[in-house]
């Protein structure tokens, strides 16, 4: 592609629809705790360096830095670890397809929370399409079904957690003239340190037994999929702005799909697709009704997610 911003796009949705079946590998030699830590860790590594070539990080900011640490336990520590965790009892391609709730769960607590967060008929229409294909994809109705919806349950919490950040940041940090490599840069060193006191590292070494998940680890969640992911992501934002990066969110639902079907061999039904389908034409919906919705000076929630 000779368009950077283009290539850069395309790379961001295939590194975050990819990041599903790399916490699978991880964690059948880790537990997700430990996925977790080690995610975070590697990626730390590229977005400071990024944010220090770039000269954002400032002493003035510390002043914020119980705004930091919030987020970094909702879009960080509390997110990444029940991704992993879901993600470990389900399929691949199913824990990929349930992320693609975050925009719905973003905008939920939004119209919670957010008082200039306007409730239309069409956004209403798109939180229930949306959710419609993740209980199609979850089947609670069905008594022995082949999900364990204990892993759904995760999958979704993950997904509510970093939806609240974005509320949350669109509440305390937007505003604050801190750039996003900062606040990215902040988020995740600060869930660093926080999963580093509550991790139990017993058997953490059994990583490196296997070199498929310590490849999909290190290289695969931690390095692209957390730190080259996030530099991508700010570079679309520069040069196509926001509303065109978010739209990235919309392949890895898909991605994983695929990943898992065509490449792991994991079973995929029509009603597994069509629970995907759903879930982006909700997410669609839900983003025509914001740009049908009065104008406003911050960004729409539904527009910010993240695997």
């Amino acid at each position: 592609m000779r368009n950077p911003a283009t290539a850069a796009f395309v790379s961001l949705g295939l590194i975050w629809g990819s990041n599903f079946i790399f916490m699978k590998w991880a964690s059948e030699t880790i537990t997700a705790g430990q996925v977790t830590f080690l995610r975070v860790l590697f990626g730390f590594l590229p977005i400071v360096v990024y944010a220090a070539v770039r000269r954002v990080l400032e002493r003035r900011h510390l002043r914020h830095v119980h705004h930091f640490f919030v987020m970094s336990v909702l879009a960080t520590s509390v997110y990444y670890f029940a991704y992993a965790a879901g993600t470990a009892l389900l399929p691949s391609g199913i824990a990929g397809a349930l992320s693609g709730a975050i925009p719905l769960f973003s905008f939920v607590a939004a119209a919670l929370f957010l008082r200039s967060e306007r409730v239309t008929p069409t956004r209403l229409l798109g939180v229930l399409i949306g959710f419609g294909g993740v209980l199609l994809i979850a089947r609670p109705w069905v008594a022995d079904g082949d999900l364990d919806m204990t892993g759904v349950v995760c999958m979704l919490l993950g997904s509510a957690s970093v939806g609240l950040s974005f509320v949350y940041a669109k509440r305390f940090l937007v505003g604050l003239d801190i750039p996003g490599a900062a606040l990215t840069t902040y988020q995740i060193g600060l869930g660093l340190l926080t999963l580093a006191v509550v991790t139990d590292y017993d058997g953490i070494t059994a990583i490196g037994e296997d070199p498929r998940a310590l490849l999909a680890l290190v290289l695969g969640l931690g390095l692209l999929g957390t730190g080259v992911a996030y530099i991508l992501y700010y570079f679309i934002v520069d040069r196509l702005g926001a509303i065109t990066a978010s739209s990235a969110t919309y392949i890895p639902p898909v991605v994983a799909l695929a990943i898992g079907w065509l490449l792991v061999g994991e079973p995929l039904d029509v009603l597994d697709a069509a629970a995907v389908l759903l879930i982006l034409v909700g997410v669609m919906v839900l983003r025509l009704g914001g740009r049908q919705a009065a104008p406003e000076t911050l960004p729409d929630p539904a527009d910010e997610a993240a695997p």
